[in-house]
């Protein structure tokens, strides 16, 4: 059957509100070299698509101009030189802009088969978040077994992903949360300790779980104030990874915890990544990870799906933050 040559896709009318985003046609992408075109059934919505949206996270050269970074779906069109994937194959894959339409173009390596019992909708939450914690986590952080790991908004896309990804590696998890029950989400999802940052300090509570050493690993996506915190939070030879700043990029830091407590402190952030290094990160997710979800170990946790031309809904969601795992849309 030949493959329309125009589609619908979720642009932006300007920067600014939800409001912004406006269905509008758009011609189907022509896979180029080692890429594949797949047919949208679900994409995810993620925190960097609404800094797209607001004008403070511009796609990377080359990419498309309006959001979107994971999709699954089928395999439509196949560009020269690819060899992992084929006609009809059910895959989810990575991408760097333009999820939110009918068609998107993958690297062939950024694409993952749809792991066993999974619906479209659930295979579409995984990409951004499970390789950004695996980077962040595994890589940057060198999580290992019996470690104490604090994950900040443990009820976040990435929070929900790195509670059970840690767990599932032998780690103690220790989240923390907004609500009461955002708190028993992150314990039900395998976390050892919630803490309820409204009511509770983190510093204390995270030292008297872990008898006063602090956590080895913490993964933080607040910045702001939270730096200083996590210095004091930490172990002795702690590390920390930030992925994100919500509270601000310019934090005032007593450079001397660190030095004293011999920690590092890190960060990354996905999308600029060149290819090579996310189809590495794709590939230990392939060997590491698929296997744990295909067994239901650690299970897609989807909180609101909306249709595809109710985009802008989704975004005031994500913005409104009551959310407990991905905001989707189905096509």
């Amino acid at each position: 059957m030949a493959r329309a040559e125009t589609m619908t896709a979720i642009g932006l009318n300007g920067f600014g509100g939800p409001e912004v985003l406006q269905p509008e046609t758009r011609p189907v992408p022509t896979p180029a070299a080692e890429e594949i075109l797949i047919k949208v059934a679900a994409a995810g919505v993620n925190r960097p698509d609404v800094l797209q949206r607001q004008g403070k996270y511009p796609a990377p050269k080359g990419a498309p101009d309006f959001p979107g970074l994971e999709v699954a779906g089928t395999v439509a069109a196949l560009g020269p030189d690819v060899t992992r994937h084929r006609l009809g194959d059910r895959v989810t894959a990575l991408l760097p802009g333009g999820g939110y339409a009918e068609y998107a173009v993958a690297h062939q390596s950024l694409a993952l088969p749809v792991p066993h019992g999974l619906s479209d909708l659930e295979a579409a939450s995984l990409p951004e978040t499970f390789f950004t914690v695996w980077s962040n986590v595994f890589d940057s952080g060198r999580l290992k077994a019996g470690e104490s790991f604090l994950v900040h908004g443990g009820t976040s896309g990435i929070g929900v992903t790195a509670i059970q990804m840690a767990k599932a590696f032998g780690a103690r998890v220790i989240a923390t949360a907004g609500s009461a029950a955002k708190c028993e989400a992150c314990v039900r999802l395998g976390a050892e300790l919630a803490i309820n940052y409204r009511e509770e300090d983190f510093v204390t509570a995270v030292k008297a779980a872990t008898d006063g050493e602090g956590a080895n690993l913490i993964l933080d996506m607040v910045g702001g104030s939270y730096v200083s915190r996590n210095y004091e939070a930490a172990s002795m030879d702690g590390r920390i990874v930030q992925i994100a700043t919500l509270a601000g990029p310019r934090p005032e830091v007593d450079v001397s915890r660190l030095m004293q407590k011999r920690l590092v402190h890190t960060g990354s952030t996905l999308r600029p990544k060149p290819v090579a290094m996310k189809a590495a990160i794709a590939a230990s997710l392939r060997e590491h990870v698929w296997p744990l979800i295909d067994r239901r170990a650690i299970v897609p946790v989807i909180h609101e799906t909306f249709g595809f031309r109710d985009a802008s809904r989704a975004h005031a969601a994500m913005e409104q933050g009551d959310h407990i795992g991905k905001l989707m849309l189905r096509m």
